[in-house]
């Protein structure tokens, strides 16, 4: 089976570490030394980011 192309960029990633306080165990291990659940808060996070942005983008457009 084939390796999924990511859908988000590396800085959109390493943002949300940052935000999320596991930054510095990416950088320091990779993302595969992450948390499943911090894995989860992060994906979670992405899809409020990019609500947020579609609801001000629509909300903009009259």
């Amino acid at each position: 089976m084939g390796r999924r192309r990511g859908i988000m960029s590396e800085s959109f990633k390493y943002e949300i570490a940052k935000d999320l306080g596991f930054y510095d165990t990416v950088k320091e291990e990779g993302w595969g030394a992450i948390r499943s659940r911090d894995a989860g808060n992060m994906v979670k996070r992405a899809i409020e980011i990019a609500e947020s942005q579609l609801a001000q983008h629509h909300c903009g457009q009259k």
